[in-house]
């Protein structure tokens, strides 16, 4: 695919993705949105690639959709995803990214970019982010998950009191609740997220799939379910490449040097 509304670079094994409409405050079109997806599949499909960094080029992370141009796609009674698409905003967990996604965010990050937020591994925002779900002031509601996902981040009475009312989040504020998992100064946020990201990609790829995939199994399915596939799901890890390395870098007191193998 050729990107025109976001930016692609990979480094060190992560996939740096950057939304670069920043004369529209990156606001999301339907090209924009579909570039996003597209390069979800790239870090999906590509052994090379272990970890995602999401960030926004500009003062603002996104002032949300352009909601004109998504007409079509909210016609239906669901949100319609392509079956060739990686799904970036969680409505379906089997068309989800199995690797782990780190984001970035500054500025403004309203609705759409909020719901991302939530959909999202680990989140890093600056001091100068301004996070809603605007809806409620448009004369809708949240669609893109933030009903379902809020509360069980942050608990019900503080989700309600940003759903309900349309207010914004600071980024203090979300630091402080646990909605974002690192706080930095204005322009120091990419470069935190991306230390992150880089610390993921030098673990062991398939024991980090694994981890994350046992981690969202437990959200859907429920403990009990997740704790029976943790050792079925173990045995071929053990069987891998990966696995030798790790136990042989322990013993020889060396940094292991993983292959995704």
């Amino acid at each position: 695919m050729e990107y025109t509304r976001i930016t692609i670079e990979t480094r060190d094994h992560v996939l740096l993705m950057g939304l670069n409409r920043p004369e529209k405050q990156n606001a999301f079109d339907l090209e924009m949105y579909d570039e996003v997806a597209a390069a979800y599949k790239e870090l999906d499909n590509n052994p090379d690639l272990r970890c995602g960094l999401i960030f926004a080029h500009g003062k603002h992370f996104t002032s949300g959709l352009e909601l004109d141009k998504f007409a079509a796609r909210f016609s239906g009674e669901k949100m319609i995803i392509p079956d060739d698409y990686i799904d970036f905003m969680g409505y379906d967990e089997e068309k989800r990214c199995r690797k782990p996604v780190v984001m970035a965010i500054q500025g403004r990050c309203y609705t759409i970019g909020f719901e991302m937020m939530l959909a999202q591994d680990i989140r890093v925002v600056a001091t100068d982010a301004r996070i809603a779900a605007l809806e409620v002031k448009r004369g809708i509601y949240p669609v893109g998950g933030g009903t379902v996902r809020l509360f069980q981040e942050i608990g019900w009475g503080n989700a309600m009191r940003y759903i309900l009312t349309g207010d914004e989040i600071s980024g203090a504020e979300a630091y402080r609740m646990g909605l974002a998992q690192a706080l930095t100064e204005p322009g120091k946020e990419f470069e935190c997220a991306l230390e992150i990201a880089t610390n993921i990609a030098k673990r062991a790829p398939l024991g980090v799939m694994a981890a994350l995939k046992s981690a969202r199994f437990t959200k859907k399915k429920g403990d009990q379910a997740a704790l029976d596939m943790l050792i079925p799901d173990l045995i071929p890890i053990m069987a891998s490449e990966d696995a030798r390395e790790g136990m042989l870098s322990f013993m020889e007191r060396r940094e292991a040097i993983f292959k995704g193998k």
